[in-house]
Order: C-alpha cells, then structure tokens, then sequence
C-alpha cells in the first residue's frame, strides 16, 4: 500500500482517538505529593533552583509567610535599568552595547574597554562567507524564530572551535552571537518576506561604527533609512528585554542545557525555541490581536462603562480569543509595577504623540486602569497586578515600523546578551547537570505476549 500523507494522516488519527487517557493524570498526584507544577508554590513564588549575580527581578519582598507588593526592580549586575536608561537618553548615547559588556563582563567598562569592545561587537556583526545564501535563502521559513534557532545550530559548523568550553572560548562566541542576531533576523525577515508573501528581496550588510539598534533599522527598511529617534527608541526596547534573572523559562533552558556540558550553540538555540512559545516571547503580538479585537467591537474607547464591559466579556471567556486572558496584565513577579512598562510609558507617549499613534496609546493606557480591577475582582486576587511590559511593546514596534514577524525576534536580539551571561555563570559555578525528578503515577504491569493481547 502506497502510504500517501492522506493515508498517514488517517493512521495517526486512528492511533490517537485513545491517546488522551494514556497521558492523564489527576491532580492529587500533584497535591497529595506537594509537587510544584511549573515549579511555582502555591502562593505563585518561583521553587529556587540557584543562585545569580547576573541579574535580578524584584516585584515583592516575603514576610510572614506572605508577599508583600512592592514596586518593580529590574537590576543588572546590581544596577538599576532605570538608572542605565536615563543617563543613556540624558546623554543622547545608545546603550545596548553596554548592557551587553555589563551583563558579559560583570562589571561597566572604562572607555577605553567600551570602545574595544564595541569595535569587536561591530566586526563581529559580518556573518561567515556564503552563511546567508547556503542557510538562509535556501532554506526560507515562515517563522522568523525557527530560522534564527536553526541558524544558530548552523553557526556551529562554521567555528573552528565549537565544543571547547572555556571562558574565554564562551566569551568570544557570546560576542560573535550578540553581534549576529540582528543580521540574521533581518535576513531571515527578508527571505520569508520574498518567499512566503511575493515581495521583493532585499539584504543590507551591516554597517561598522553603529549601534545595534541603527543597524538593524538600516538593514530591514528598504531604504536603509531610520531618525535618531527611532533609533534610540529601539535601543531603549533592547536595553529593556536584555535580561530577566535566571528563572524565566528561556535562560533557565540555557542553563539546563549548559549543565550538560554541550557546546554554546545548542545552548543558546533551545533558549530561541523556548522563547518562541507564546506563553514566553511571543506575548505583545498577543496583546495586538486582542488589541485590534477591542477597536473593531468598541464604538468608543473613551467610554469607560463601554469599554469596562467588553473587557469584562474577555474575562468571562465570552469575547476576544477565548482565553479569559487580558494580554499585557499580569506578572509572574512584578507586583504594583512592571519597571519595564514604567519606562515604555514614559519614553515613548510623547512619540506615539508625534508619530499619530496617541489614540493607540491611550486605548492600551485605558486597557491597563480598567483591567486591573476587573481581574483582581474576577480572580479574587489579593496581591496586586500590574501591566507588563508586552502591554506598550507592540506598539512601540508598531510605531517603528516593525511587522508583528519580529516582535519575538527581536526580543532574542536584546536577551541573547542575558542568556549568554547565564550560560557562562552556569558553567563557571554548578558543574552539576540540572536533572529534577518525576513521580511515576501508574502501577507495574506484566509484560503479554503479542499473542495474548
């Protein structure tokens, strides 16, 4: 028989009409053993697995067995992002390339050590000979994250070098790797832009002496045009998603695969894969589809009781996609305020302003008071919640121009620093594979024969 996708297709579904009951386990098998599902306590704090200097997240602070709210910390090697974001905008300077030195090195560099590092950071940038023709363009994906993941994984057949893990090995293709995201993400934007939807192609080489951030303007519009303000705009977003502690689900599956002792490359790629899912990455384009939801179901946003209301049925389950979700509320730390949102709001109004994005803007800010209270009410929650960061991110993409493709990727582009710095601290400080355990939930059965069964 010939085995034609239709027939296999028909197999598989035949195979797993019953698969369901093979993969159930009831809920008391968590309780009753006080497994932490997720690795979350019940009262929604993180199960510790280690201990960094790299980076910390900070929404609450414990006391008599309880959370008390707080407002956010975001800190980098024990500096304050708002502190690093307001000296960069008062002195007009980007500062991605720093927060990358900081998170790797461990320390703020001297200028001296900056204008090395930034020299090196910006040659590394130029991707191996022939990588984009053989890797990219002839193997186009439709998901931008999927080709940067596989990309990746590619990079190691082309380093002389792949599998020594020493620092400084680690080190020099960390830098190699921060430098490159952003050119394979605008090539791979490119190739799926003129594969998938019949546009035309085009590919800019990354120019040396500018930022990350004016780099990849340059290299994704066709044009290769971009204002400072644009620039420093996506900067500041980069500098915002360049780290997150060690908890959050892509660096800690960076540090699961360091522990093993594999190589850089397969390291950072599942960190990619883990941050393309969308309960991880893929967040604010979630926020814009709900976004574009609302507008197209509110007659007027500036009508609290209409608005109230339609927010109410998304609760409910009754509009939107179904969820019951309020995408952009909600931290899994963050408690009266997400730093990062905090710092959006305030850089990038007077833009959406300039930009004819203020309707927008103050629809998300309506969004944000309303929501919260329905939620808090709905969930009968007692410890506050905030918006996060994917509440204003979208639209601030949106306000650059940026198609939702590269929303996540572009968040890859400002966490590889972080998940390079993790990478590394696991493998100076653990030297012990992360490997938790699993209660088996069935009872041992008799091997039959085939005969008998």
């Amino acid at each position: 028989m010939e085995i034609t996708s239709d027939v296999l297709n028909g197999y598989v579904s035949d195979l797993c009409g019953d698969i369901r009951s093979a993969y159930t386990i009831d809920s008391s098998q968590y309780k009753n053993h006080a497994i932490k599902r997720g690795l979350r306590n019940d009262d929604g704090t993180g199960v510790l697995a280690g201990v960094t200097r790299v980076g910390s997240v900070q929404g609450y602070y414990m006391q008599d067995g309880g959370r008390v709210p707080i407002p956010g910390k975001l800190y980098y090697r024990g500096i304050d992002v708002e502190d690093i974001v307001a000296e960069h905008t008062k002195s007009g300077t980007f500062g991605f390339e720093e927060v990358a030195y900081l998170l790797l090195l461990g320390h703020l560099p001297s200028k001296q050590q900056f204008e090395q590092f930034d020299a090196i950071l910006s040659r590394a940038r130029m991707l191996p000979a022939n990588f984009t023709e053989d890797m990219i363009l002839k193997a186009p994906s439709k998901n931008v994250m999927n080709k940067l993941a596989r990309s990746v994984l590619a990079l190691y057949s082309y380093d002389e070098n792949p599998d020594d893990t020493s620092i400084q090995n680690i080190v020099r293709q960390s830098i190699e790797l921060i430098g490159r995201f952003p050119v394979i993400v605008a090539n791979a934007y490119a190739v799926k832009r003129h594969h998938f939807d019949g546009k035309s192609l085009y590919l800019h080489v990354p120019k040396e002496n500018l930022s990350a951030s004016e780099n990849f303007l340059r290299m994704l519009r066709k044009d290769k045009c971009y204002t400072t303000e644009e620039a420093h705009l996506l900067d500041l977003m980069l500098i915002l998603h360049a780290e997150h502690g060690g908890g959050n689900n892509s660096a800690f599956a960076c540090r699961v695969l360091s522990s093993t002792g594999t190589d850089t490359y397969s390291a950072i790629a599942a960190a990619v894969n883990s941050l393309k899912g969308p309960l991880h990455g893929g967040a604010n384009a979630k926020v814009m589809d709900m976004f574009r939801n609302i507008s197209e179901n509110v007659r007027d946003f500036r009508d609290d009781d209409e608005l109230r209301a339609y927010l109410e049925k998304i609760v409910d389950g009754e509009a939107g996609d179904g969820s019951k979700k309020i995408y952009g509320l909600g931290h899994a730390v963050y408690t009266l305020s997400d730093p990062r949102a905090e710092i959006i709001k305030k850089y990038a109004g007077e833009m959406a302003e300039k930009q004819g994005f203020g309707n927008q803007f103050s629809l998300m800010e309506s969004i944000e008071r309303l929501g919260i209270p329905i939620i808090m009410d709905r969930k009968k929650l007692s410890v506050p919640i905030c918006a996060n960061v994917d509440m204003y991110s979208g639209l601030v993409y949106q306000m650059l121009g940026i198609p939702e493709d590269l929303f996540t990727p572009l968040f890859a582009i400002a966490r590889i620093a972080g998940w390079c710095a993790h990478r590394i601290e696991e493998v100076v400080t653990c030297n012990k594979i992360i490997r938790p355990a699993y209660r088996a939930a069935f009872e041992q059965e008799d091997y039959m024969p085939l005969e008998e069964r």
